[in-house]
């Protein structure tokens, strides 16, 4: 008889990411590159394997190509088990039905069998897009110490940001006593971060009542977290002090790239305490030329350096040639920035060519917004993509 796991986790990275534009236009939102050298989804299932978890199932849907395959087996996170491990849960045909994943608890409901397969006590629930390290362990033990049926990660934002979160109203003992989804007049700080603890029992119990109500949206924060609320169970708010990102606009990741440069990085990436692993593939070295001006910013491997990079992270493989600028930036796999060519306060996805001469963005301090380019694009010499604008191809219609 296969042993039982204590705790399963259930890893959601089907969503489409719409916020992020050009950059989720062929990959879901958590296969999108960070840091120079990651894609976001790396955070999460490093953070498993650090905490001593290595049963994931990774719930799929929006274009699951890249993702499925930057997966894969699971090595490079140590996931790669003959018994759990990693496993990728699309969608699928049952015998009864078969449905796309309607919403975050729906698409757990979906996956019960898998739950089932390991018999564990606990089903510990996570987001695929955020950027942090955080030691799972010792929110499952507060779980277990409060005697909770639900825990949920709570992150301490301002009063004035509050409303974009959802909120819970804590008693001293960290009880959760009310869930407000985004309170137009909050009376906590206290923002959910989409990281659950479930008993599995009462997670099965209410994952099957919610799926019977047809006025239901399939939600966690909507529907099932109010539902266990009004029902009197135990759930408890487990404070986390650390580096959290929701990276799920243009802004934010941008902002959370730029987070981890200067001398003192809000995320310690080259931590071998906590290692954030990744499936980057072997490069050659980095080569920078005689010609080339770098200035806080990250460079990762296989780059080939001939021009001015400033407070920029740039990706493995880029080519950014001398007499190029490229400033205030992020730079992904595989882009070639050529001679002349001008990139200001801008996100470059993989395999872009920004040819000779061409301009992208506009500096930082005169700019209404990140101009965002997306995969595969090439701009022609001489081309101008203007302050803010995002774009998938050219000759395209542009997305403001």
């Amino acid at each position: 008889m296969l042993k039982k796991k204590e705790c399963v986790v259930m890893l959601l990275a089907g969503g489409q990411g719409s916020r992020l534009y050009a950059l989720t236009d062929k990959v879901a939102k958590p296969a999108v590159s960070f840091g120079g050298k990651y894609r976001i989804i790396d955070f999460p299932l490093s953070n498993c394997i650090n905490s001593g978890l290595d049963t994931v199932g990774v719930l799929t849907q929006y274009q699951p190509l890249v993702l499925n395959e930057y997966v894969g087996n699971g090595f490079p996170w140590d996931l790669d088990r003959a018994y759990g491990g990693v496993s990728i849960l699309p969608p699928y045909q049952g015998k009864k039905s078969s449905d796309w994943y309607k919403g975050t608890a729906n698409a757990i409901y979906q996956n019960i069998e898998f739950i089932n397969r390991y018999d564990p006590d606990y089903v510990l629930i996570l987001s695929g897009d955020h950027i942090y390290k955080m030691d799972y362990s010792g929110m499952l033990a507060y779980h277990k110490l409060k005697g909770a049926d639900c825990t949920i990660a709570v992150i301490d934002v301002p009063l004035e940001e509050a409303s974009r979160f959802g909120i819970m109203s804590t008693n001293v003992d960290g009880s959760i006593y009310r869930f407000t989804e985004k309170p137009r007049n909050p009376d906590s700080t206290k923002a959910s971060m989409g990281i659950y603890v479930f008993s599995k029992d009462k997670l099965l119990k209410y994952l099957q009542e919610d799926a019977a109500d047809p006025e239901s949206a399939g939600d966690f924060g909507k529907n099932v977290i109010p539902r266990m609320l009004e029902a009197g169970e135990k759930m408890y708010a487990y404070s986390f002090d650390g580096y959290w990102k929701d990276v799920g606009t243009i802004a934010s990741l941008w902002e959370a790239n730029m987070d981890m440069l200067g001398e003192r990085p809000a995320l310690e990436l080259g931590d071998e305490s906590w290692r954030i692993y990744s499936r980057h593939f072997n490069e050659s070295p980095q080569h920078i030329t005689e010609s080339a001006v770098i200035r806080n910013s990250l460079i990762t491997e296989g780059c080939e350096i001939g021009g001015t990079v400033i407070n920029s992270v740039i990706g493995t493989g880029v080519k950014i040639r001398a007499g190029a600028t490229v400033k205030d930036s992020v730079v992904m796999s595989g882009t070639v920035v050529e001679k002349g060519a001008r990139v200001e306060y801008a996100i470059l996805d993989s395999e872009v060519t920004v040819s000779e001469g061409a301009l992208v963005g506009k500096p930082r301090e005169m700019a209404a917004g990140v101009t965002v380019v997306g995969m595969g694009v090439c701009i022609p010499a001489g081309y101008v993509v203007g302050d803010g604008e995002r774009i998938t191809e050219i000759g395209r219609e542009r997305e403001a």
